[in-house]
């Protein structure tokens, strides 16, 4: 394995996690930048409906980011939160995706996901943690670009007390593309950070 491989390979880590790290703390427990502790979770950036968040690090070492929306109901009350990292651009997948989920959600039917009136994709959950119940997604070039152009993507999921019901929430897409493109150009300097610490 090449060293930028190796160091891809570690920043990936970082941003698998990050989801974990976050789902704990709604936008509102959200520390400003400059009061953000090391290890916590702050809002970088903000394009349209999408947050940029990231994991605070030590002086000089590279922060793992993500974009991140809250998924509510008709109602306003909070029903998923979604996550978007991008991955180094090495095959069909060019970024992943994690959605959160309450833990009474139905397990075996996993969830689904469709950009505007597009075709569902249904993937399975991978596990669960007091604070709700993951899916990951693996997004192609395609699935990126649809996101770009779309106006929304819903979220289809089984709640466990009504097995019989499907509660669909939307995430908006405006801002998407260019929160995107601000997550990229955050990644790629976090990797040749990496380099530069590799070196020293």
């Amino acid at each position: 394995m090449s060293l930028q491989n190796v160091l891809q390979a570690g920043l990936v880590v970082s941003l698998v996690a990050l989801p974990m790290a976050s789902a704990a703390q709604t936008a509102d427990e959200t520390l400003p930048v400059g009061e953000t502790p090391v290890g916590e979770t702050y809002v970088a950036e903000t394009h349209g409906d999408w947050e940029i968040r990231c994991i605070r690090a030590e002086e000089g070492q590279p922060e793992p980011c993500q974009m991140y929306q809250l998924l509510r109901d008709d109602s306003g009350g909070a029903v998923a939160e979604f996550n978007i990292f991008d991955l180094p651009d090495e095959g069909q997948v060019v970024a992943g995706a994690t959605i959160v989920t309450p833990l009474d959600t139905l397990l075996p039917p996993g969830i689904r996901l469709r950009i505007d009136d597009g075709t569902w994709s249904e993937y399975p959950f991978a596990f669960c943690q007091q604070v709700g119940c993951f899916a990951r997604l693996g997004l192609t070039a395609s699935n990126i670009e649809a996101m770009r152009a779309g106006g929304e993507a819903t979220v289809a999921l089984v709640p466990l007390p009504a097995p019989d019901q499907v509660i669909q929430v939307s995430a908006s897409l405006t801002g998407f593309t260019a929160g995107f493109a601000a997550l990229e150009e955050r990644n790629a300097a976090a990797i040749e950070l990496f380099q530069q610490l590799q070196q020293q």
